[in-house]
C-alpha cells in the first residue's frame, strides 16, 4: 500500500486490534485525531483557537458597525441599551450552551422544542458562541472529554461482552497453532 492508501490507526480498515470493537466518534474539525493526539492534532487546535477567536473579533467589529447605525438614526439610548444588553445576554446564553455541548450531550427525548427556541438566541449570540470554542480549545479539543468518556465506557463493554461470552472462539487464546486435519 503506498502512503495515501494507508489506513488511519483506529480505524475499522486498519486489521489491527481496535478494528473489531466500537469505533470513535469523529469531532468536528478534528476528525478521529483527539484518540491518539496525532495527524496534526496540536496544529488544528490552534487553528480552531485561532480562527474562533478572530472571527469574534470579526463579529464584534460587524456589531459596532451596526450600533454606529443606531447611533446615526437617532433612535436614543434606550433603544442602544436595549440592543447592548440583548446581545450581550445572548452571548452570555450562547456561550453557556455551547460550553455544556462540550461537556454532555444535549437532548432529552423531549427537548426538540427547547433546541429550536434556543437556535435564535444562538444566532444572535454567536460570539459568545466563538469565544466558548476559543476557551475550549485552549485546553482539549472542544467535545474531546465527553468523546474520549464515551468512547472508553463502549470500549469497555465492548471487551466484557467479547470477553464473557461463553463459547466465543476469538476470546479464546490458543496454546499451540492449529494443524490441518488430515483427510483420508
Amino acid at each position: 500500500m503506498s502512503d495515501e492508501q494507508t489506513p488511519p490507526r483506529g480505524r475499522a480498515d486498519a486489521g489491527g486490534p481496535e478494528s473489531d470493537g466500537p469505533q470513535p466518534e469523529p469531532i468536528r474539525f478534528f476528525g478521529t485525531t483527539w484518540v491518539h493526539h496525532d495527524g496534526g492534532y496540536a496544529l488544528r487546535r490552534a487553528g480552531v483557537a485561532v480562527g474562533s477567536l478572530a472571527l469574534a473579533a470579526a463579529g464584534a467589529v460587524v456589531l459596532r458597525f451596526a450600533f454606529q447605525g443606531l447611533e446615526i438614526a437617532a433612535v436614543g439610548p434606550f433603544v442602544g441599551i436595549l440592543v447592548v444588553a440583548g446581545f450581550a445576554i445572548c452571548s452570555a446564553l450562547a456561550f453557556r450552551r455551547t460550553w455544556d455541548g462540550f461537556v454532555r450531550r444535549p437532548g432529552a427525548p423531549g427537548a426538540g422544542a427547547a433546541d429550536t427556541s434556543g437556535q435564535s438566541l444562538m444566532l444572535i449570540g454567536f460570539i459568545g458562541s466563538l469565544l466558548a470554542y476559543f476557551c475550549r480549545s485552549l485546553v482539549e479539543a472542544p467535545g474531546e472529554r465527553l468523546h474520549r468518556a464515551e468512547y472508553a465506557a463502549a470500549r469497555e463493554r465492548h471487551e466484557r461482552r467479547r470477553g464473557t461470552r461463553t463459547g466465543n472462539p476469538a476470546a479464546r487464546k490458543s496454546k499451540s497453532p492449529k494443524r490441518p486435519k488430515n483427510r483420508h
